[in-house]
């Protein structure tokens, strides 16, 4: 297997996935959801996974209801993560009894009138986005001076508590779910794309688990409202750790910006930490290493195309990297043979 072609082309959505490819160890998947990616921690302990049903393979279970926008037709359950200016909520929509998630935004702290309108038009806009690997908008409005967000809940909590607890217990992923996950993130950032969005902080911790085996891809380029002032395609959002090289120096930067941060993610998959993870590195440091590309070996237990492909997608110059198309079709030829293999 080889991964050869470095063209810019962007490419169709992978798609869903066999829900039977993902068998998560429920006895360190299982926290409680948050969704949209938000920036602290999540909270209690919830349902653990359980094994995939194969006779539901492909189907979304998640039901959206209709929002008149008034958070009075919510009932909450509890704080499931918070941050600077945001709180996401467990709740449930008493009109359908459908459990979501419901995030709160102190957006007049943070933006503007002009910023706070076009925040809210890129909510809706996102709420067009149709995949089983993207967290799905149901709901926007603003009231109380807050943007209030409703959205799909994911019953296992993020990927970043996965992989804590798996590298508390040195206990790394198998290929087949290291396949699985990421070929199923390939088809949430591809779907993206061809919406002409960039998310712009792909992370373990945008990353959502279902007790179903499927991961969601949140917090879909919105962080840029949160974190900047700018709009500009230049300005420097996201978590360093996961950054693209053009993106720490303060450049402009375009689609391969994420194929890099998704590199990042595929070797924590495969390492249970960041590429760049050091002991005692401050930004100037970190920034110093993402542009050099300095990166520790993969495990001895990683397969050659698990190696080949994060080479490939953690090249500084970002023409070199493979296109999204490439890297997609690369993982799920590895997602299949590693399926089989564990048959």
């Amino acid at each position: 297997m080889t991964l050869f072609d470095s063209t810019r082309t962007l490419g169709a959505p992978v798609g869903s996935f066999d829900r039977n490819d993902v068998r998560l160890d429920a006895s360190v998947s299982g926290r409680m959801g948050s969704t949209l990616g938000s920036p602290g921690k999540t909270s209690s302990r919830g349902k653990k996974a359980a094994p995939p049903d194969p006779d539901h393979a492909g189907e979304v279970t998640s039901s959206f209801p209709s929002v008149s926008g008034r958070t009075s037709e919510f009932r909450f359950h509890g704080v499931i993560g918070s941050g600077k200016f945001s709180t996401v909520w467990r709740a449930t929509h008493v009109p359908t009894n459908a459990t979501v998630a419901v995030k709160k935004v102190q957006i007049y702290e943070i933006l503007d009138a002009k910023q706070r309108q076009d925040c809210l038009n890129e909510v809706r806009l996102l709420q067009s986005m149709d995949h089983p690997n993207v967290i799905k908008y149901a709901a926007a409005f603003v009231e109380n001076n807050e943007l209030v967000i409703v959205l799909d809940f994911c019953d296992c909590g993020d990927l970043a508590a996965l992989l804590k607890d798996r590298a508390a217990v040195n206990a790394p992923l198998s290929e087949r779910d290291v396949w699985s996950i990421f070929s199923q993130l390939c088809g949430a950032v591809a779907h993206m794309h061809e919406h002409r969005v960039m998310h712009r902080d792909i992370k373990p911790s945008n990353v959502f688990l279902s007790a179903d085996g499927v991961a969601r891809l949140g917090d879909l380029g919105l962080s840029r409202w949160f974190s900047s002032k700018t709009a500009q395609a230049k300005s420097m959002v996201g978590t360093p750790y996961y950054m693209s090289p053009e993106c720490i120096r303060g450049m402009p930067y375009e689609w391969s910006s994420d194929v890099w941060s998704l590199g990042c993610l595929l070797y924590e998959l495969a390492a249970l930490r960041n590429p760049f993870f050091k002991e005692g590195l401050n930004y100037y440091t970190l920034g110093k290493s993402i542009t050099s590309g300095e990166v520790d070996p993969l495990p001895a237990t990683a397969s050659p195309e698990l190696t080949q492909l994060v080479g490939a997608m953690l090249q500084t110059d970002p023409a070199r990297r493979p296109s999204l198309k490439d890297v997609a079709a690369f993982a799920e030829r590895a997602r299949v043979k590693h399926r089989d293999a564990a048959r």
